[in-house]
């Protein structure tokens, strides 16, 4: 009896810490969901699905760990095996994204992301059209960048006519006309400040993928542990 709680205990704590990170992973992917759709505008529209598919491995992480609870408080072995099969598939994607984006890091990868990321923002700082212009003023806003390269990119814009001003949104300190005098704007343009936020972003997911992945070892290993002594106590009952 004493070894069975034990062993639930820990199954039941690994899985609280397992609830907890797929519920966070959906907050971050919600919260963060914005901002990848305003930099797509910049970077490619592409972007929004590292959201997208962080919402999802947080929904399943939290589905996959709503069963092994279910399966701990009714003493099923077989919702607990469920939920270790389905445990190792997601550490083996868990370290194959991990490595993806470790991998996606090297110099080549990076140097074409470069490219893309150069030649969408130019574009669109160049074109500046009606349906695009709230997304670079918070994209302006959010990275404190003005401009592709930096401000003077807005005295060669197409879609901006008042060639001797920018727009307010690139001021460090907001105010209405403030763009009037591009002293008042930032020096950093937003091809660098995005490029940074990606790449710090890409290195967290790959970090978060491989740590939760080692976590989730221990786990079907208690799991393991905890379905072979709820068969075993089947056993013991029915002779």
């Amino acid at each position: 009896m004493s070894l069975c709680c034990s062993l639930k205990c820990m199954f039941i704590f690994f899985n609280a810490l397992f609830l907890a990170s797929g519920v966070a992973l959906i907050t971050i992917g919600a919260l963060q969901y914005t901002t990848y759709l305003q930099i797509g505008t910049f970077a490619g529209s592409s972007l929004s699905k590292i959201a997208v598919v962080l919402i999802a491995v947080g929904i399943t992480i939290t589905l996959v760990s709503l069963m092994g609870h279910l399966g701990a408080f009714l003493n099923n072995s077989t919702m607990v095996a469920w939920f270790i099969c389905i445990l190792i598939v997601i550490i083996m994607c868990e370290v194959a994204t991990g490595a993806f984006f470790y991998v996606f890091r090297s110099r080549t990868a990076v140097l074409q992301m470069n490219g893309a990321i150069n030649a969408k923002a130019r574009g669109v700082v160049s074109d500046y059209s009606p349906e695009r212009r709230h997304a670079i003023n918070r994209i302006q806003e959010k990275f404190k960048c003005c401009g592709a390269d930096g401000g003077d990119d807005w005295s060669k814009s197409v879609g901006w006519e008042n060639h001797e001003a920018v727009p307010d949104s690139c001021c460090v300190v907001k105010s209405d006309g403030c763009g009037q005098n591009k002293q008042n704007a930032y020096s950093k343009g937003c091809i660098s400040a995005i490029k940074l936020f990606l790449l710090k972003n890409l290195v967290w997911v790959g970090a978060v993928c491989i740590a939760l992945a080692v976590t989730e070892v221990f786990g079907v290993v208690v799991g393991v542990c905890l379905c072979l002594d709820i068969k075993r106590k089947s056993y013991e009952n029915i002779s």
